[in-house]
């Protein structure tokens, strides 16, 4: 009999463990989905945001902020968004802010911004058989842009005397698209991220060859609508300089791109 209250016993302290383990972890799940909801906006811009395998947003810039926010106290909903439509729907509320490889040069005074974060190339393109091989090349070329995107608004407006006169700048809705305008002949070059460039080839196998001369470096943020007064771009901006500093950022940034302590050198960006 005393064996069998001893066993007894242990059997219900066993019981009461695995019950108070499993209120721990409901109340850690309770707690987590009370934290307010931040909505991310973006289009497909591997590997700063894409979706994996699973369909569930991934990418550096997924990555980076979600650490972020978490940080802050917020939890992240990433949403898929039409990139041409970003600046009404975060000044609508539609989203919180904007995020995505999002260049800040020129656009200072548009958004409120938390960063820069991370340096980025803007750069030309073209197959490797090409006769391109300096910006002046591309005099008279045709040459494709994601719509609304910083290269568009360089051979749009040309306040850079490097930039020639193109024969036709084709500005599409989609990343995709303009590499396989390049791929397929339709264009001469293409202009865009260098690491969306390179990320293009290593995912479709493509050969393309990158212009030595970049068309500029640029910091790339996260950008609120400018009349939002809430702090939390100001949180954000300050949280993400602790994750560069922790080196949270580099592990991040190194399980997609190579040589990623280049990224991190903002400091001199000017902003």
């Amino acid at each position: 009999m005393k064996g069998k209250r001893v066993i007894a016993g242990i059997l219900l302290v066993g019981i009461i463990a695995v019950i108070l383990t499993g209120c721990k972890h409901t109340d850690s799940s309770k707690k987590e989905t009370e934290k307010p909801v931040i909505t991310l906006g973006s289009d497909s811009y591997p590997p700063y945001n894409y979706l994996n395998e699973d369909g569930v947003p991934t990418g550096i810039d997924v990555e980076l902020d979600t650490e972020a926010f978490k940080r802050m106290g917020y939890q992240v909903d990433v949403v898929q968004i039409n990139w041409e439509k970003k600046k009404e729907l975060v000044e609508s509320g539609e989203i919180d802010c904007i995020m995505g490889c999002f260049s800040m040069e020129g656009r200072l005074d548009d958004y409120r911004w938390a960063g820069p974060y991370i340096a980025s190339r803007q750069v030309v393109a073209v197959n490797e058989n090409s006769d391109i091989y300096k910006l002046s090349d591309l005099e008279g070329k045709n040459l494709a842009v994601q719509s609304t995107t910083k290269p568009e608004g360089i051979f749009l407006n040309r306040t850079d005397e490097r930039i020639p006169k193109l024969g036709n700048l084709i500005s599409l809705g989609h990343r995709e698209l303009i590499y396989t305008f390049l791929g397929k002949g339709y264009v001469d070059a293409v202009a865009a991220h260098e690491e969306s460039v390179v990320q293009y080839m290593k995912d479709y196998d493509a050969s393309f060859r990158i212009l030595e001369e970049p068309l500029m470096i640029t910091g790339i943020g996260v950008a609120f609508a400018k009349e939002d007064d809430r702090g939390i771009c100001e949180q954000m901006s300050q949280t993400l300089e602790e994750m560069r500093q922790d080196g949270t950022s580099l592990k991040i940034i190194e399980k997609y791109l190579d040589d990623p302590q280049k990224y991190l050198e903002v400091d001199d960006l000017g902003y």
